[in-house]
């Protein structure tokens, strides 16, 4: 964390990470929102678009605070330390010539840096709603977004992506996310579907969806936003870079056809649904190896990953008897752990000069998942005894846009 001149800023890897920031924000921005939306019930639709929206004022404004200083700058091998709480440093000397950077990130302006790693914290939090949608508090989930964003994702960040991080220092993967984001996201998920309960009349009647055009629409929007996501996490406009993007979309496509066909297998018939949900398990399980793989190793990754998170989002879901609303373990959680653990495989040294090691990601995967289940577990907890979590049965069955927001979508 320093001031360097100006002169040794790289204008085109600025101008990526910049455009890239703004792929990422997308994703969530209107991403997650119609991806989400779209899937839940009709009374439930202007609810959930909200609280993706509030999820993303919050983090940025704890991003702001405190959480990209725990997770970005130099301290422990746990957490970062206090430098850049409230943002403090990032200057811009145009007399001088002057500008801060970072230690992680030396050839762009740090305000890029530290912005685009806050689309990813926004994100992550976001993807954690899919699992409670429908039944929580909007106060509970502003609470939540709060607490989790710095207890729990911060620190899992300066594990991973700080060189100074336990997990960096013993050679753990993760090229964007894997771990960080999508393991992360699907074990606090789970664990929050845990602690809400089912939602009333959850395997007893139907629960049909607003309107999957949202959801498609939201699809193909976190597939554009995330070469964002992969390719930006080069941090430079490079060759890597370049590659990156392509095994996100080889990858993507993989796990869209490859879910695709074992939906077609089992039910006998191919869904728009089950396309939307592959494509993304593909970018999520190519996510921690966009830059280690060749595109070859992307084609088997996201294949594997479609199977594997089809499976997470039945037969695994039935298993483990969790309402999981929009399947962020089986999707999310299931994609980053086979991502991560091939990642470890597939890893190519020509590409990065990183070798893959099975045993240190398997490590890694689970070091992240204790502490995402705990973490999330008092979060929980403390959101529990502040507002309480989950709103009273005639809220529910009347709907959250109304009982929450006093709000309503117009006639069809």
């Amino acid at each position: 964390m320093a001031l360097a001149p100006q002169a040794s800023i790289n204008a085109a890897d600025t101008a990526w990470m910049m455009t890239s920031t703004a792929l990422v924000l997308l994703m969530t921005l209107p991403g997650i929102a119609l991806f989400y939306a779209g899937m839940v019930r009709r009374k439930n639709v202007l609810a959930t678009m909200a609280a993706v929206v509030a999820i993303a004022a919050t983090v940025s404004l704890t991003w702001f605070a405190v959480g990209y200083s725990l997770a970005f700058t130099e301290g422990w091998p746990w957490l970062g330390g206090s430098g850049r709480f409230w943002f403090s440093g990032f200057e811009y000397l145009k007399a001088a010539g002057q500008l801060a950077v970072s230690h992680v990130a030396p050839n762009v302006p740090e305000t890029v840096y530290a912005m685009f790693q806050l689309t990813f914290a926004i994100i992550t939090t976001a993807l954690v709603l899919g699992a409670f949608v429908e039944r929580m508090r909007f106060s509970a989930i502003l609470w939540f977004a709060l607490l989790w964003s710095v207890l729990v994702y911060a620190p899992i960040a300066h594990w991973v992506w700080e060189p100074g991080g336990w997990l960096a220092q013993m050679g753990a993967l993760d090229f964007a996310g894997g771990s960080v984001v999508h393991v992360n996201a699907g074990i606090a998920g789970l664990v929050c579907a845990y602690a809400l309960g089912s939602r009333k009349g959850y395997g007893r009647e139907a629960f049909e969806p607003y309107n999957l055009a949202f959801t498609m629409t939201g699809a193909g929007l976190l597939w554009v936003g995330w070469f964002g996501f992969n390719a930006g996490s080069a941090v430079a406009a490079d060759g890597r870079a370049g590659l990156a993007m392509l095994v996100t979309h080889i990858a993507a496509a993989a796990g869209a056809l490859s879910w695709m066909l074992g939906e077609w297998i089992v039910r006998r018939s191919p869904s728009l649904l089950g396309l939307c949900s592959g494509l993304v398990a593909g970018l999520v399980a190519i996510t921690p190896a966009a830059g280690f793989v060749t595109p070859p190793a992307a084609l088997a990754i996201g294949t594997i990953a479609g199977l594997a998170c089809y499976w997470g989002a039945t037969g695994l879901k039935h298993l483990l008897g969790a309402d999981d609303s929009l399947d962020v373990f089986g999707v999310h959680g299931i994609g980053g752990i086979v991502g991560a653990l091939l990642t470890g495989v597939f890893a190519d040294p020509r590409v990065s000069g990183a070798t893959g090691d099975a045993l240190t990601q398997a490590i890694a995967v689970g070091s992240v998942a204790i502490f995402s289940a705990a973490g999330t577990a008092v979060v929980l907890f403390l959101v529990h005894v502040i507002v309480g979590l989950r709103v009273d049965a005639d809220s529910e069955v009347l709907g959250l846009d109304l009982a929450q927001h006093r709000e309503h979508l117009g006639s069809s």
